[in-house]
């Protein structure tokens, strides 16, 4: 039997006068960063608990906490979701374990939300837009990260710099991200509050609608690509184009304003591929072989579907080059016959004796007195 789930509730007890566990459940998160489990009461109320695994995820937390703070009741009411609401915290070894009051919804996956329909797409647009559009006080005030677009080029240099050092990284694939972060224009954005850890488990449907998003613990001023990455995993390619238009026509009706940024999702592509070498990273700086054996064969996958991809690409290319060299060759035969029937008719005209119109010969007819 898993006894986490049982820790959880015990901490919940003691994080929250007057709650008495009756049952525990596992809830979805990110299982190396945080140990999470939903209590229910006596009385039938749901508590989310999430509990750091590390100093880092605790520092996660309690940015969250400053954030959700942020979110006045001004704030939260012009948001088209629930936000979590803190209802208590205690601390075990250096870091506090939080609980929440629980919001109505589930997690889907990915392949689901894409089959739930265009209400749930229309959702998810809103969801990124209003997330996007949010005061900048939220952030300011809260004391979180601010970034321009030239210093995230060069924090994911860096980062791509460490990932070639582990040695551990296809060259393929280093090249490929190295080429798209040199690329200045496709960096080319404004700015705006980013959730920074949005993807489909941090969404909450009800009845097929998003009615809540949890998971604030990374919030900053950045790139809204980083909101966007996870939808270049699903399996519908039209899902991620679905979702922009619906973004950009939130985004239009809230007034904001369009900075241009034509690359979004070409950013979130290279987002969602290069989080395969920050996972590695983790896993070597925690010393976690399933997780450093989980990373390296995604990225072996991953360069395996990037080369075959190239080679498709190249084979089409040539096959292009061919068939643009053939018409050509047949325009220059159709041209060369063309020049050569001129020709001919150029030289029967002028070959001598030839009639002139009307009968006359080039000479002048005498005619009697």
């Amino acid at each position: 039997m898993d006894r986490q789930p049982l820790r959880l509730a015990a901490l919940a007890a003691a994080a929250v006068p007057g709650l008495a566990p009756v049952s525990v459940e596992a809830s979805p998160d990110d299982p190396a960063d945080f140990s999470t489990a939903v209590v229910v009461d006596g009385e039938g109320q749901r508590w989310r608990v999430r509990s750091p695994r590390t100093p880092e995820a605790g520092i996660r937390l309690e940015t969250e906490l400053q954030v959700l703070a942020g979110l006045t009741p001004a704030v939260r009411a012009a948001l088209p979701f629930r936000t979590p609401s803190v209802a208590g915290a205690v601390r075990l070894e250096g870091l506090r374990t939080f609980v929440y009051q629980d919001m109505p919804g589930r997690p889907v996956s990915l392949d689901e939300l894409a089959r739930l329909g265009e209400p749930a797409v229309q959702d998810v647009g809103r969801v990124l837009a209003a997330i996007h559009t949010l005061p900048d006080d939220v952030v300011d005030q809260a004391d979180l990260p601010s970034y321009s677009a030239e210093e995230i080029r060069q924090r994911h240099l860096h980062a791509l710099d460490q990932a070639a050092t582990s040695g551990r990284v296809p060259p393929l694939l280093l090249r490929r991200w190295e080429e798209a972060m040199e690329e200045e224009a496709l960096w080319r954005f404004t700015p705006v509050p980013v959730h920074g850890d949005l993807h489909e488990d941090n969404l909450l449907l009800e009845r097929g609608r998003v009615v809540g998003v949890t998971g604030w613990t990374d919030l900053h001023r950045g790139d809204p690509a980083a909101d966007v990455a996870w939808l270049a995993a699903a399996e519908d390619p039209d899902l991620a184009d679905r979702v922009l238009d619906a973004y950009e026509s939130r985004r239009a009706a809230a007034g904001a304003a369009d900075d241009g940024d034509t690359h979004l999702m070409r950013r979130a592509a290279l987002l969602a591929e290069f989080a395969l070498a920050q996972w590695l990273a983790r896993g070597l700086d925690r010393h976690d072989a399933a997780m450093v054996a989980e990373a390296e064969a995604m990225l072996a996958e991953l360069a395996a579907d990037v080369r075959a991809a190239q080679e498709a690409q190249d084979r089409q290319d040539r096959e292009q080059a061919a068939a643009d060299a053939a018409e050509d060759a047949a325009d220059a035969a159709a041209d060369a016959r063309d020049d050569a029937q001129r020709h001919a008719a150029v030289q029967e005209g002028s070959a001598p004796g030839g009639a002139e119109p009307g009968g006359a010969s080039g000479h002048r007819r005498v005619t009697d007195a």
